[in-house]
């Protein structure tokens, strides 16, 4: 009996240790400090600043492991099941079936086309949320040393670099930088979703300096800038500003975030 009960002991903490291995360390979640930042777009005249306040982010952005094992619990977001208002036809197109991500997906790689209202979702089944875009933003300007690494060419220079490499999706979670904070892939793997990714574009409250999409794929769009080298950041601006929140796009991913407190 005793031994029994050593063995079940001795199973029971390899399989929590397998769980860890395989699970914990992707929801593995980091903390970012308080503070503030000048946005590209938003900031008033005088070149104000946006307050952050403290918050949690995944580590790493959700996986296809990560989200099947979503889709097992609630099938109404299958992609045979799901309401054509939270997705349009490209949701999980390239998958194998419902439940089958398929041999060329690797499963500690990140998932992408999924919808705004299907990551939304996601987040709010962990107890989560998407994060802001100021939050997302305001994390993204580290580098490996600094918090806010946005006036080092070098680092905009990379950024710029991925934005013209292609498939980078299909590369394993972790594969890019840690950050200051101790986050990976925020550059490097796939664009994310924001809770908010098109306020900057239709808020008239905050972020007075844009004028609708009008402005979008034109010069005019940078004249509300504070900062107009910062092109790297004008082109995630551009591109949350021409999705809308049913669309699934192949290098779209997301990950989660959550109040500190």
């Amino acid at each position: 009996m005793i031994v029994r009960d050593n063995l079940k002991f001795l199973l029971g903490l390899f399989c929590t240790v397998v769980f860890t291995t395989a699970w914990g360390q992707q929801s593995k979640m980091a903390a970012v400090k308080e503070g503030s930042y000048i946005p590209l777009y938003g900031a008033d005249v005088d070149g104000s600043r946006v307050a952050v306040a403290a918050f949690l982010m995944d580590v790493y952005p959700v996986t296809n492991e990560q989200y099947l094992s979503f889709l097992k619990d609630h099938p109404e977001w299958r992609r045979s099941s799901i309401k054509k208002l939270f997705a349009d036809g490209n949701y999980l197109v390239d998958w194998e079936g419902d439940l089958n991500y398929g041999k060329s997906h690797l499963p500690n790689a990140a998932v992408t086309n999924v919808s705004w209202f299907a990551a939304k979702k996601y987040c709010e089944c962990q107890g989560k949320r998407l994060p802001s875009l100021d939050e997302w933003e305001y994390a993204a300007m580290a580098d490996e040393k600094l918090a806010d690494a946005r006036s080092k060419e070098a680092y905009n220079n990379y950024i710029l670099s991925w934005y013209e490499r292609a498939k980078t999706q299909n590369n394993p979670v972790g594969s890019t930088f840690k950050n200051y904070w101790g986050i990976y892939d925020l550059h490097g793997l796939v664009w994310e979703w924001t809770s908010d990714f098109n306020s900057v574009f239709v808020s008239g409250e905050s972020r007075k300096a844009m004028q609708g999409d009008s402005n979008l794929f034109c010069g005019s769009s940078s004249v509300g800038a504070s900062d107009l080298m910062n092109y790297a950041a004008f082109m995630r601006y551009a591109f949350r500003g021409s999705v809308k929140a049913n669309y699934n796009i192949k290098n779209l991913g997301f990950r989660c975030v959550k109040n500190e407190r």
